[in-house]
């Protein structure tokens, strides 16, 4: 992995823990033993580096969800709630959430950049769901693409509350979202 790569990842990284407003190019070039400067080489300011991470998140989606295409909608479904999981093991949010919480401060850039991810979480979820539904496989009411918007937020929302509650949290609301699909 190269330096521009580290950083983002660094990058990456503190958001979801902390938050976009709350680090800045010395966090992530401390831990990475390189200097600030070499920081705004590769991003001049930090939207730049902002949309470099969102990028990476929107093609790491891509990938992942192409992989699950083959499997049955509510596994693959099942596979979003075990990236979810994931984040929660670790007690960081997911990007879309925790740059949410920053987004009237955001660069217009980097608010387009955010919206673009959000809209291919929900688009893919939204098509994933009402194509379980014409099968058979899982069960609700209403517009797809409103049972989409409920489980994104109960999953972004079950991360905060994990970290003050714990890990039971998520579980709770995630077993309860499986089984409000099977019934």
């Amino acid at each position: 992995m190269d330096t521009k790569e580290k950083i983002v990842e660094t990058a990456d990284r503190l958001v979801r823990a902390r938050g976009y407003n709350a680090f800045s190019y010395k966090d992530i070039s401390a831990p990475l033993s390189i200097k600030n400067a070499a920081v705004h080489y590769h991003f001049p300011a930090k939207a730049d580096l902002g949309i470099a991470v969102v990028e990476r998140e929107i093609s790491g989606f891509i990938v992942k969800t192409a992989e699950w295409a083959a499997l049955p909608e509510d596994e693959q479904i099942m596979k979003l709630f075990e990236v979810f999981e994931r984040y929660s093991r670790d007690e960081n949010i997911c990007l879309v959430a925790s740059l949410a919480s920053d987004f009237k401060t955001l660069e217009p850039a980097m608010q387009a950049k955010v919206r673009e991810m959000s809209d291919n979480i929900l688009s893919w979820l939204t098509a994933c769901l009402e194509a379980g539904r014409n099968k058979g496989l899982l069960k609700f009411t209403g517009p797809a693409a409103t049972r989409a918007l409920l489980i994104i937020t109960n999953l972004q929302s079950s991360l905060l509350m994990s970290r003050i509650k714990g890990q039971v949290i998520f579980r709770q609301i995630t077993g309860q979202l499986l089984e409000d699909l099977r019934s």
